[in-house]
């Protein structure tokens, strides 16, 4: 998956590549579909989410510049692979998922496989986890409509936020946000066009 896929697409980051190769993705993965783990397409999951391909997990990973010293929030835990793999670069990582029985399935995986940095709990990713900010970076697994402003304030000066963002019912694009000053301006760009579950929640799936 590593040389055949995330090279070959253009991921260079030692430690993102790193990570991408030592967590097992298949115990993230429907035992039915384990077959499929190293695929590099979305799978299902269960309660209309699926886990993110391979090379969309390690461009958003990349995307961030994610250092050993970061705290990172992740909104939609999903099937835990995200987290799992900022785990393995980062020094803590606080995952948020709206459906109570997939972050209950992903904290089981998670004490399996001993990821003792992931803090994980089941609430409204709009809300973010304000008790444990600024973050040094955030990323988002779900589609909205708009930049989460409520996540905005959750972010260092100088992190990123990375998401993918509706333009209508067809079209999304993954957006990197940077901010840039204390008043929580930031800096946006448009990375490529992507596809992701839409987010759930409160305010209609916006923001």
């Amino acid at each position: 998956m590593v040389n055949n896929q995330l090279k070959e697409r253009g991921i260079e980051d030692p430690l993102v590549l790193n990570a991408m190769q030592t967590v097992t993705r298949e115990v993230f993965v429907r035992e039915e579909l384990k077959d499929q783990a190293y695929n590099d397409n979305p799978l299902p999951i269960g309660y209309d989410q699926t886990i993110s391909q391979p090379c969309i997990v390690a461009f958003m990973t990349e995307a961030l510049s994610v250092q050993a010293e970061h705290r990172i929030l992740e909104i939609g835990t999903g099937s835990g692979y995200q987290a799992a793999i900022l785990s393995r670069i980062c020094r803590e990582v606080y995952t948020i998922e709206i459906i109570k029985e997939l972050a209950n399935h992903a904290r089981e995986v998670f004490r399996k496989q001993l990821y003792n940095n992931i803090h994980i709990k089941v609430g409204d990713g709009h809300q973010g986890w304000p008790e444990n900010s600024p973050f040094d970076a955030i990323i988002v697994t779900a589609a909205g409509s708009d930049v989460p402003s409520s996540l905005i304030k959750q972010l260092k000066v100088g992190g990123k936020m990375i998401l993918p963002l509706k333009h209508n019912n067809y079209e999304q694009t993954l957006v990197l946000i940077t901010k840039i000053h204390v008043n929580d301006n930031i800096i946006q760009k448009e990375l490529l066009p992507v596809m992701f579950v839409p987010m759930t929640g409160n305010n209609n799936y916006r923001f």
